[in-house]
């Protein structure tokens, strides 16, 4: 996966929040491995793809939530990942999973780039996962890093299919368009406030400044969550996700309204 905005190094760490209360309903027993066949393969962006899978014994997920995928050679060698779904639970049947190509090569991400084809089996275990989940039953407020807009995508489609009225925010940051997921889904339909940055390069006469993520460019995001009792989920590397924690903090956001998952 890729780290989408920039952190400096001198940038103190700071602790991964973790946000009391909700949680998605328990599955346990109902998680087992299972084999599920890909539909399709197409490409994300300049550097990803998206893969669909149908699934022979369906238990739908709650927004955010990931699966473990589970591949194993003819000599009995396996190897497994997590991985966000990207599909919102409406998507009776199937999951997608939008997986980016990783530097110096990575045993399932390769595969599922050059090798996997439709009409693969290939061995998912979920939906796993309650602390990063959203219900649909209140406002929010999702900020992705590159691929760290794989979960926040599943809440984004789950509210339209769903028509629900409460309030969206997003903030998507890459390094290029070229970067972005979803960019022909990232156009902000009724109830929904949308703001794409790039830490790169950006379109000629773009309106936001290209650079990290910044006190500026989130300033109003944090006070529309800060007015609107926003719940905010933040997802993206490491680097990412502790530097956008830091600043929702420094805003006023507190810390019991913000859940953040993180990848390295």
């Amino acid at each position: 996966m890729t780290e989408s905005c920039d952190v400096r190094a001198a940038d103190p760490p700071l602790p991964v929040f973790a946000a009391p209360g909700r949680a998605a309903p328990s599955l346990r027993g109902k998680v087992d491995w299972q084999d599920a066949t890909v539909v399709s393969i197409r490409p994300e962006g300049d550097r990803a793809v998206t893969v669909r899978l149908a699934l022979p014994v369906w238990n739908a997920h709650v927004p955010g939530q990931h699966y473990m995928l589970r591949l194993t050679a003819a000599d009995g060698y396996t190897a497994q990942r997590h991985y966000s779904v990207a599909s919102a639970p409406d998507d009776v049947g199937h999951i997608e999973f939008t997986v980016d190509r990783v530097e110096g090569g990575g045993e399932l991400s390769g595969h599922l780039h050059d090798v996997a084809r439709p009409g693969d089996t290939m061995a998912v275990r979920g939906p796993l996962g309650g602390f990063f989940a959203w219900t649909g039953d209140r406002p929010v407020l999702l900020i992705g890093g590159g691929s760290g807009m794989v979960p926040l995508m599943a809440m984004i489609r789950h509210r339209r299919l769903r028509e629900l009225a409460v309030p969206m925010r997003v903030l998507a940051c890459a390094r290029a368009p070229r970067d972005l997921l979803y960019a022909d889904e990232l156009v902000p339909r009724p109830g929904e406030t949308h703001t794409i940055l790039y830490s790169r390069s950006a379109p000629e006469g773009y309106p936001h400044p290209v650079g990290r993520l910044s006190a500026e460019s989130l300033a109003p995001h944090a006070r529309a969550a800060l007015d609107g009792g926003h719940e905010v989920f933040v997802c993206g590397s490491t680097g990412f996700a502790e530097h956008a924690g830091r600043l929702l903090t420094s805003a006023g956001v507190p810390t019991s309204r913000i859940r953040v998952e993180r990848f390295g």
